[in-house]
C-alpha cells in the first residue's frame, strides 16, 4: 500500500502522507522553484536516493538527491549534452530546456528531457551518460514539437524482468516521434509502433510510426509486455512490448488526454483523465471525471464521484495521474493545482486541495 506520495508543482514539491481519514498535505521542499520530475524512495534499492529535478529558469535545470526520503538534500549532477557540431544539420539546440521525467530500476536512474534525450546514471546521480544510439539516429531529426517547441522524451518503460542491465529491455515514448524499443540496454533502437494513428497527419502518412504524437506510455508491472497509450487523438494498447498497438475506439467522453496509468498487476486494467479535444483542452462539459478499463479496453467506465461537475476547467498533464502498489490507490493533479486521491480504484474521489500550483507530476511511493 502506498501511503506517502509525491506532488511536483510550478512552486515546490509537496509531501502528502495518508491518514485514517485520507491523504493530508506536509513540508513542502523547494518552495517557489519548479519541479519537473520526482523519483521517490524504493525499498528494493535501498543505495539508490530520491531524486527531484527543478527548472529554474535564467539559472537552468537542476537536479537534488535525498538519502532519507526528503528530510535533507544535496545537489548532483543534470543530464548535459555533448558539444553541438557545426554541421550537425539539426534544427533542435542541444541544450537542457528541463528533465521530463526520471524512472529508477535497481541502482540505475533514467532520464528523459527536452530536448528528446535519453541519460542514464550508474551512480545515483552523480554523473551522466547521453544514450548516443538513439541521439545520433539520423530519424531523430525527423522528430517534432509537441506541446513544446523542442520534442521531448516523456516516457521510459523498463521490463522489471531483465536483471543484467545489457539485456535491458525498455521503451520510450517522444512528443512528437513515436516510440522506440530496445532489448540491449539501449546499445540499438528500433522504431516501433504498428497500428499507432495520427489523425492530423496527410492520410499518407497517418500510420508513419516516426509520425506519431505519444502524450504517455504507462505499462503492466507485473506483465509488461502489456503496455497503454494515450496518444493525442486516441487510446491504444499492446501486448507485446509496444511493437504493435489496438486503437480503443468505444471510449466514451472523450479518447483527447495526456495521462494513463497502469494498474500494476492487473493487465486487463487503465485508468485515463479525458479533455476535450484539441484546443480548448478541458474537462468535457465543464464536468471532470476519470475512465476506468477493467477488460483490456473493450468497455469503459465512467468516474465521477467526488469529483466536479460544473465549471471545472483542471486539465490532468501527463505524469499527472498515478496508480499504487496495490492497484486500489490513485491520486491525480490538475495544471490549476487541483489534488484528488481515490482509495477504490477510482470509484470515489477525496479533494485534498483545489489552490496548489500547477501540478507537473503526482508520484505515488512503492510500498
Amino acid at each position: 500500500m502506498s501511503d506517502r506520495a509525491w506532488v511536483a508543482t510550478r512552486k515546490g514539491l509537496f509531501e502528502l502522507r495518508r491518514r485514517a481519514d485520507g491523504w493530508r498535505i506536509g513540508t513542502v521542499r523547494f518552495l517557489g522553484e519548479p519541479v519537473t520530475a520526482v523519483l521517490p524512495a524504493d525499498p528494493a534499492a535501498p543505495s539508490r536516493p530520491m531524486i527531484v529535478a527543478l527548472a529554474l529558469g535564467h539559472f537552468g535545470a537542476k537536479c537534488h538527491a535525498s538519502a532519507d526520503r526528503g528530510e535533507s538534500w544535496y545537489e548532483v549532477a543534470v543530464p548535459a549534452y555533448p558539444p553541438q557540431p557545426a554541421d550537425a544539420g539539426d534544427d533542435v539546440e542541444w541544450k537542457l530546456q528541463q528533465v521530463w521525467t526520471l524512472v529508477g530500476r535497481n541502482d540505475e536512474v533514467w532520464a528523459g528531457t527536452l530536448p528528446g534525450g535519453l541519460f542514464r546514471s550508474r551512480d545515483a546521480g552523480q554523473s551522466w551518460q547521453l544514450n548516443e544510439a538513439l541521439w545520433n539516429d539520423p530519424r531523430r531529426r525527423e522528430w517534432m514539437g509537441g506541446g513544446y517547441d523542442a520534442p521531448g522524451l516523456h516516457s521510459i518503460a523498463l521490463d522489471p524482468r531483465d536483471d543484467d542491465p545489457a539485456r535491458q529491455r525498455m521503451l520510450v515514448g517522444v512528443s512528437t516521434g513515436g516510440t522506440w524499443a530496445s532489448r540491449d540496454g539501449g546499445t540499438s533502437w528500433t522504431l516501433v509502433g504498428k497500428g499507432l494513428r495520427a489523425e492530423y497527419m496527410p492520410p499518407q502518412r497517418a500510420y508513419d510510426e516516426i509520425a506519431q504524437d505519444v502524450h504517455r506510455l504507462a505499462a503492466c508491472a507485473a506483465q509488461p509486455d502489456t503496455v497503454w497509450c494515450q496518444h493525442h487523438n486516441g487510446i491504444f494498447r499492446s501486448t507485446d512490448a509496444g511493437r504493435t498497438w489496438r486503437e480503443l475506439t468505444d471510449v466514451p467522453i472523450s479518447s483527447f488526454g495526456f495521462a494513463v496509468a497502469a494498474d500494476p498487476n492487473d493487465p486487463q486494467r487503465a485508468w485515463f483523465a479525458p479533455a476535450a479535444a484539441d484546443l480548448r483542452r478541458v474537462p468535457v462539459d465543464a464536468a471532470f471525471a476519470a475512465l476506468r478499463t477493467d477488460d483490456g479496453g473493450r468497455t469503459f467506465r465512467v468516474l465521477r464521484d467526488g469529483l466536479p461537475q460544473s465549471h471545472c476547467y483542471d486539465l490532468v498533464y501527463r505524469h499527472g495521474l498515478d496508480a499504487g502498489s496495490d492497484g486500489r490507490t490513485l491520486m491525480m493533479g490538475s495544471t490549476t493545482g487541483s489534488l484528488w486521491a481515490s482509495a477504490d480504484g477510482g470509484e470515489h474521489w477525496q479533494t485534498i486541495s483545489t489552490s496548489l500550483p500547477p501540478i507537473a507530476a503526482v508520484v505515488l511511493e512503492r510500498g
